[in-house]
């Protein structure tokens, strides 16, 4: 069996090699075309040819299965990558080959060229809305969100009472909530915050209730058996076991924070901030710094949600979901 894995593992990785290298060289001679003049006829069968060898690159890389755990992270970063780059290539491709107008979609490379040109305004405006916005709103919002978990699974009459209205009060629009804010706490961030709170309290008020529950009634015997206290019970069984439902709250909050941060800011801030930069730069059709601050703001939830995601595995690595991951 070895003796006939070898060759195949020659074979794939001499196929990735050759996908590679054509994708590179039709992404190249693309590039170099439609930068001397109009796409022409050879342009873009040489962006189907790389959209192909980029998909084989990638349908190899995910048929990889490596022996180490190295290996393995590396390739599950390098497949969604490489996936990523894929999508980033053909959109400047296709943008530049079509000619499209920079008001409508402008090519990556001018968003580039945008956030390298606009660092410190774009630096403001994540202060402004991520670092004191977003970070305050989540915190109180998680915080008091667990916290109030925890009381309600003391009280069935908290629990029969507070959970519907918590169901309620989630589905309330942002755009209606977001105005009765800022009269509330005013222009700046204080009000942004306070709708960070709102979004981000029901998530993780219901998740640690559920997670809670999640332990079982032989489990709590056999902590009554051995005579813990509830306080006991709480601390050494079921907040360990709600620890998963916890960071699934955690997770999906940190996206739903900056959601909520950059809309309220629409609707009145100081002359600073994501939001406020999305509402006038779209306003004077400079759609370059829109996408910057669409990338840096997708850049910050993407980061947020892989650290907690990386907390989650360090505190959680006996949890059965966690094992192999």
């Amino acid at each position: 069996m070895s003796a006939l894995a070898a060759p195949h593992g020659d074979l794939r990785a001499f196929d990735i090699s050759i996908a590679l290298g054509v994708a590179l060289g039709a992404l190249a001679g693309a590039l170099v075309l439609v930068q001397a003049g109009p796409a022409g006829l050879v342009f873009w069968p040489l962006v189907v040819l790389f959209w192909l060898a980029a998909w084989r690159l990638t349908a190899r890389l995910a048929t990889l299965e490596p022996t180490t755990t190295l290996a393995r992270r590396a390739v599950g970063v390098a497949v969604p990558a490489v996936f990523g780059l894929t999508l980033v290539a053909l959109w400047e491709l296709v943008v530049r080959g079509l000619d499209v107008p920079v008001v409508l979609l402008p090519a990556p490379s001018l968003i580039a060229q945008r956030i390298a040109g606009s660092l410190p305004i774009l630096w403001a405006d994540f202060r402004q809305t991520f670092l004191r916005s977003v970070l305050a709103g989540y915190a109180i919002g998680c915080g008091t969100g667990f916290v109030a978990a925890i009381l309600i699974d003391r009280s069935p009459f908290l629990r029969r009472g507070l959970l519907p209205i918590g169901n309620l009060v989630s589905a309330l629009p942002i755009v209606g909530v977001a105005p009765i804010m800022v009269m509330w706490f005013g222009f700046d961030w204080p009000s942004k915050a306070a709708v960070v709170v709102i979004m981000t309290f029901f998530p993780m008020l219901v998740n640690t209730v559920a997670g809670l529950a999640a332990s079982g009634a032989m489990e709590r015997d056999l902590m009554r058996t051995y005579g813990a206290s509830p306080g006991q019970t709480l601390l050494k069984l079921r907040l360990p076991a709600a620890m998963p439902f916890v960071f699934n709250a955690l997770k999906i909050n940190s996206t739903l924070a900056l959601i909520g941060a950059i809309v309220a800011e629409f609707f009145g801030t100081p002359i600073v901030g994501m939001g406020f930069r999305i509402s006038a730069e779209i306003g004077r059709l400079s759609t370059d710094m829109v996408w910057a601050e669409i990338v840096v703001a997708a850049l910050a939830g993407s980061l947020s949600y892989a650290l907690i995601a990386l907390i989650e595995r360090l505190v959680t690595f006996w949890h059965p979901s966690m094992r192999g991951a």
